[in-house]
């Protein structure tokens, strides 16, 4: 808002010789008008008494109405001069607290002529001599300072404005300039600094790919992944460019842990001191989701931490199987008319059904979370030797969106005895009712890649790309799934001999062994760790009154989830499309030390890529 707009009003002032001595005439005539009759009064009485002929002196009446008219000019110079000093003060009380703002010229606005009466000339005077002109004899008197009315777009103050809006610019330029100069050579002098740093450790616990990103405050020069280290140590890869520095966990990260990335020898691409870039973050507790059947009641699916703390997050009377990822839940259920295929959020909320290749059933459900996929073996309802679809592999996009695809051979669709998922991709390892193993990339429109026969599939290590599968011969192998190269799997030490199940994990594989005796009966059961260099350590134990069902790993192999059937000679098998004996215990084991955590009531964890298979 203008100071304009806050001004008193002021009376009207001449601003201009010919409008002071206009007013001073007109001064002058009012008071002699005031006089006359302050005088005629006394005419009158003087008349009527003495019939004197002499009026009042015409000298003293002159006198009179010029120190009036003189009087009246002076108040108005004043109030002239307080005027100008005000519009003064307040102009620049506005220029020096406000910025001028950078806006159009607003444009004139005419203003009509205000006709000015020619002054009037003494008869026999000079031609400079007026009424109220200074004598001639006399110096010219200093004009009044004039009131100058405050125009918006007033072209006189532009040029200050201007100059004082520059010199405002420019200081301000100035400073930043100092101040960016001055950080700059402290930069210089103390090299790279850390100025942001990205994780996401939830993630980072669940699966393969997380990544820390250092970001510095100045453009690094070329990064050796030799100079990155992190503690406690972890396989990982590197990639820097600009300002910003990767590191990739080829592997899932272990919970409850602290780690550390450090940087060693950083230098700016322009040179200068070199500096070590460290950070940390620690990751969140583990929890993980198990089913328990109920056959009195609803089966359920709950989520819960290392010490059974759990909450039911979804129940049905009947789910046969389901799968987790970072962000969601697939859970098949049964009814009369066959499964359903069903996706939710982790928290069992916003759940929605998948379209299925037709009435039938589903088993065997997998998912890539990397993919974005669901798979699962699919059978119609309606099935004889004739007709109807068996045990064909399937996939399709978590999100719905997609139809079913079923998986092809020589364009027929596959029906498949085993198949998993390849960890961190969307691609299909299965092995077909001929015993032919083959890969397939869903992501890909390659086809389908023969690898030789087998006879079943153990696992698929995660960030290795490899498969351990067990040849026709029965000799059990790692296949590199990229090159199709292979070599035998090592042995333990001490030997525990064939195992029926290879589960890999980061630093080595679980294997499930059965002990008999001279006839071939068994006599106990154990699931042994295996790390990466052959060494051997039991972590579970059972007589052959019970039975391990499944023994699979956390994702960064921290802990194991062994499921045992206790009593089996008593604990019948229920109903379901996958068979389970009724009582069913999950044992979470530490790895390291080989200490049991705790036993849950339930199984098929999440950590597990399957369910159990017999």
């Amino acid at each position: 808002m203008s100071t304009d707009d806050e001004r008193p009003e002021v009376p009207a002032v001449p601003r201009t010789r010919a409008e002071m001595r206009a007013a001073r005439e007109a001064a002058e005539a009012e008071e002699a008008e005031r006089i006359s009759r302050a005088v005629a009064p006394a005419e009158q009485t003087a008349d009527r008494v003495d019939q004197a002929d002499a009026g009042p002196d015409e000298a003293v009446v002159e006198a009179a109405v010029r120190e009036a008219g003189d009087r009246e000019v002076a108040e108005q110079e004043a109030a002239a001069r307080k005027m100008a000093a005000f519009e003064a003060a307040a102009r620049e009380d506005v220029e020096a607290t406000a910025v001028p703002a950078a806006s159009p010229v607003p444009e004139a606005t005419a203003v009509p002529a205000v006709p000015v009466a020619p002054e009037p000339v003494l008869l026999g005077a000079q031609p400079d001599a007026r009424v109220g002109a200074a004598p001639a004899d006399e110096p010219d008197a200093a004009p009044a300072p004039r009131a100058r009315a405050r125009v918006e777009g007033d072209p006189a103050r532009k040029p200050a404005l201007s100059r004082r809006f520059v010199l405002t610019i420019t200081a301000v330029l100035g400073v930043l300039v100092l101040v960016g100069t001055g950080l700059g050579i402290v930069s210089l002098l103390q090299g790279p600094r850390l100025s942001a740093v990205q994780v996401e450790p939830d993630q980072a616990i669940e699966s393969s790919g997380s990544r820390v990103i250092l970001t510095a405050n100045q453009a690094l020069a070329e990064i050796d992944p030799k100079q990155v280290t992190v503690e406690p140590a972890v396989p990982f890869t590197v990639d820097a460019s600009g300002r910003g520095i990767g590191v990739r966990f080829t592997v899932p990260l272990d919970d409850s842990t602290k780690y550390t990335v450090r940087v060693s020898g950083v230098t700016g691409v322009g040179g200068g001191p070199t500096t070590d870039l460290t950070t940390s973050f620690s990751t969140p507790a583990a929890s993980f989701f198990l089913l328990n059947r109920d056959v009195d009641g609803k089966d359920k699916i709950f989520r819960t931490d290392l010490t059974g703390d759990g909450k039911v997050v979804f129940s049905h009377e009947q789910i046969n199987d389901f799968r987790a990822t970072s962000t969601q839940l697939v859970v098949s259920v049964a009814d009369d008319d066959g499964s359903r295929l069903l996706v939710m959020d982790r928290d069992g909320k916003n759940e929605r059904e998948l379209e299925l290749p037709g009435d039938g059933y589903v088993g065997a459900i997998q998912v890539s979370e990397r993919g974005g996929l669901v798979g699962y073996s699919y059978s119609d309802r309606k099935l004889s030797d004739t007709e109807g679809r068996a045990s064909v592999l399937v996939t399709q996009s978590l999100n719905g969106k997609d139809k079913p695809k079923i998986i092809e051979v020589g364009d027929a669709e596959a029906s498949v005895f085993a198949w998993q998922f390849v960890p961190d991709s969307a691609a299909v390892l299965f092995i077909d009712f001929d015993g032919a193993l083959s890969l397939v990339d869903r992501s890909t429109d390659a086809g389908v890649q023969s690898l030789g026969l087998a006879a079943t599939i153990q696992g698929i290590s995660r960030g290795t790309y490899t498969a351990i599968v067990e040849r026709l011969d029965g000799a059990v192998v790692e296949l590199n799934l990229a090159d199709g190269s292979e070599q035998p799997l090592a042995a333990s030490d001490p030997d525990y001999g064939t195992a029926t199940s290879i589960t890999p994990f980061p630093g080595g594989t679980l294997r499930h062994v059965v002990a008999r005796d001279d006839a071939g009966m068994p006599i106990g059961q154990a699931v042994v760790r295996v790390d990466d260099d052959g060494a051997a350590t039991p972590l579970v134990e059972v007589s052959s009154a019970d039975s391990i069902l499944q023994a699979c790993a956390s994702p960064s192999g921290q802990y194991a989830a062994v499921v045992v059937a206790p009593d089996l000679a008593n604990n019948p098998y229920d109903g379901m499309l996958l068979p389970l004996p009724g009582k069913v215990e999950t044992h979470l084991i530490d790895m390291e030390s080989g200490k049991e955590i705790v036993a849950l009531t339930g199984f098929d964890a999440s950590w597990c890529a399957t369910a159990p298979r017999f």
